[in-house]
């Protein structure tokens, strides 16, 4: 369903509420002298701010912000959840999609695509370029001697096509610097190790089973 705007008067856009509320002003007779006595001095009138502003092409619906007339904006709704599971170890798991075929196991190499995110949402690593879309995709084994045990969980028993999002506690998240997955880059690395101690997201899709 599209949203159709409606010009309103602009007697009526003066009284939706603003982001910017000018008290009223007074005119005020502004004194212009001649730089030489053969110019007289003249009096000049002052605008009004809000005819100031439409002579410059403003008009208050640029400056209001009210959702009848905002300009509709993309669906960002979240994506629907099949299952929620919480493990013993204090993972919490989102079933997005469940894939097809084998699930993974104890042992399995597997090929993810992973975004790690901080619990407030702010971002720390991904496979998957931010602004070209490019993937490198992370090959990981199921070994909790090898990545973090939380992924680990949270990867075993997905199916081929499968999307999880895990919040992983830092118990069983980066305990030591060596435990994929992690970033070759020192910039990216650093980050990631810096939030170690903290619960991270990650959110991640299996590719393979090799």
């Amino acid at each position: 369903m599209r949203l159709q705007l409606q010009a309103l008067p602009f007697q009526a856009l003066q009284q939706l509420p603003c982001s910017f509320n000018f008290p009223p002003r007074q005119h005020k007779d502004v004194t212009i002298k001649g730089s030489h006595s053969q110019h007289p001095s003249e009096s000049v009138k002052s605008l009004p701010r809000r005819v100031f502003l439409q002579l410059m092409a403003f008009s208050p619906m640029s400056l209001c912000i009210y959702p009848l007339f905002a300009a509709p904006m993309q669906d960002m709704n979240e994506p629907e959840v099949i299952r929620t599971l919480k493990l013993s170890s204090g993972v919490r798991i989102q079933e997005i999609i469940e894939g097809e075929g084998p699930e993974a196991r104890d042992g399995d190499y597997v090929q993810i695509n992973y975004v790690c995110r901080r619990s407030n949402g702010y971002f720390v690593h991904s496979t998957v370029d931010q602004f070209s879309g490019e993937s490198s995709p992370a090959t990981l084994p199921l070994d909790e001697n090898q990545i973090i045990k939380g992924l680990k969980d949270v990867l075993t028993g997905m199916k081929v096509g499968g999307k999880r999002r895990a919040l992983i506690p830092p118990s069983v998240g980066y305990i030591n610097e060596n435990l994929k997955p992690i970033p070759d880059e020192f910039g990216p690395r650093r980050s990631l190790l810096s939030h170690a101690k903290e619960p991270l997201i990650f959110e991640v899709q299996l590719l393979k089973i090799l």
